[in-house]
């Protein structure tokens, strides 16, 4: 009997000792795996602030192009097309290029075609040719589309799936605070020796030194990007492995028969339209308006956007639902859209209720807070439309994605809207072209999203 349980004794210390060794294993894998996710997600979330200030450059870009070049607003609003029209031609080589080269060399390539675009922008400010910088957005929206294409599926598969929803949170606001800094860059690199330069009729000597400006920022951005994109190949990035390729087409086809997600590209397509012309005709709208730091209006809508994200996140849904969120934001587009176009522009209440320091018109500031509005509508819009498609998911993703070509026509239209007259009247009108886009938004929140069959 004594000889028993020294005998169970024993046992049972040595399956204490193999389940402690077990225990400090797995910590120890635990905390491995916690490191190796840490360097990836550090370069992803690196990746994503260079896209987000690449793009939201653009609305500082719109309106100094303008004045340098002397262009109508439908002119400049071709700047945003060409960037944004690359998504559309666009898209489907970069997944096959990535299918071909793997993610983490997908990504290399898109920085390096950023690059590209960022040195092409030296002989257009040197020729001063509208052409050359059109060609220059677009080869950077083909660089782009390339590195998203890339990026954004590590957010996801990196980690944890129950934690991927906060790291796209976390992802969209580097984004969206970059927009936030690349307009007061922008104004601190190139436009701060130009005081006093809006509303006079410019002299070609004028013109050529603020041409010449915008030479060693590129070639700075350039170079920066072509570094990183060289060191993203040299960084432990593991591979991600695809799903065996399947019938796409057909796919596609099923996927499209669903009215919810085929409703929900279009929402996102009117979204990413009326998100561009609040963040990049705004300073297009300011220099019509004759405020001198135009080039920093971007900076106020990202802000406005940035703030209704983190709401957003803290409140959906343990306060208020995908749905109701994005029927609020529609009701708020439409009313400040109408506020926008039928307010005095001359009126400086709002910023002086705030406390600005800067008289900025009411019609900017209401502009600006568009960005609230705009904030939570990609993200309500996605799980609704994904909703109940199944094996159908990822083709339904990639559909959605495309609705970012939205953002080449918005400003184009709000270009046509202002009549090509060069006056802040025209301008201020044109934004009425939201309107449509927002009550379409808010449709398909109050009922799009719910269909389930087209008959």
């Amino acid at each position: 009997m004594k000889v028993n349980l020294v005998k169970i004794l024993t046992k049972n210390i040595d399956n204490y000792n193999e389940s402690t060794q077990q225990e400090e294993c797995f910590m120890e894998a635990t905390v491995s795996n916690k490191q190796s996710n840490f360097i990836p997600m550090a370069i992803v979330a690196t990746l994503f602030f260079i896209l987000g200030f690449a793009t939201w450059l653009n609305g500082s870009l719109m309106p100094y192009l303008k004045q340098v070049l002397q262009l109508s607003p439908f002119q400049a609003s071709l700047i945003l097309f060409s960037f944004y029209i690359a998504v559309t031609f666009t898209a489907v080589p970069s997944a096959m290029i990535i299918r071909k080269v793997g993610y983490k060399n997908g990504m290399a390539l898109g920085m390096a075609t950023m690059m590209v675009a960022g040195l092409l922008f030296i002989p257009a400010a040197k020729t001063q040719v509208f052409a050359l910088f059109l060609f220059a957005q677009l080869v950077m929206g083909a660089g782009q589309t390339l590195l998203q294409t890339a990026v954004n599926p590590y957010v996801v598969r990196i980690g944890p799936e129950e934690s991927a929803a906060a790291r796209v949170s976390v992802m969209g606001i580097l984004n969206k605070g970059a927009g936030v800094i690349a307009p007061i860059v922008f104004t601190a690199l190139i436009l701060s020796d130009f005081t006093g330069f809006v509303g006079k009729e410019l002299t070609q000597p004028e013109i050529d030194a603020m041409a010449n400006s915008l030479i060693y920022p590129y070639l700075g951005m350039a170079l920066f990007i072509g570094a990183l994109g060289f060191a993203v190949t040299k960084m432990p990035l593991p591979e991600l492995l695809d799903d065996e390729e399947q019938d796409e087409k057909g796919q596609v086809k099923a996927a499209l028969a669903h009215p919810s997600l085929a409703l929900g590209v279009v929402a996102l397509f009117v979204y990413v339209a009326v998100e561009v012309i609040a963040g990049d005709t705004i300073g297009t709208f300011a220099l019509s308006l004759g405020v001198e730091k135009y080039s920093v209006m971007t900076s106020y809508t990202m802000a406005c956007m940035v703030l209704g994200y983190i709401i957003g996140i803290a409140l959906i849904p343990r306060v208020i639902s995908q749905q109701a969120a994005l029927s609020s934001s529609a009701i708020l587009g439409s009313v400040l859209t109408l506020a926008v176009v039928f307010s005095d522009s001359s009126s400086v209440v709002v910023a002086n209720a705030l406390g600005l320091e800067v008289q900025l018109p009411d019609t900017l500031l209401m502009i600006a807070v568009l960005g609230f509005a705009n904030a939570i509508v990609w993200p309500a819009v996605w799980p609704l439309a994904l909703s109940g498609l199944g094996k159908l998911t990822s083709v339904g993703s990639g559909l959605l994605v495309m609705g970012i070509a939205g953002g080449a026509f918005g400003p184009l239209f709000w270009g046509l809207a202002s009549g090509g007259v060069d006056s802040a009247d025209a301008q201020q009108a044109a934004y009425i072209v939201m309107l449509p886009c927002y009550l379409f938004i808010l449709f398909y929140a109050l009922k799009g999203h719910k269909m389930k069959s087209w008959k």
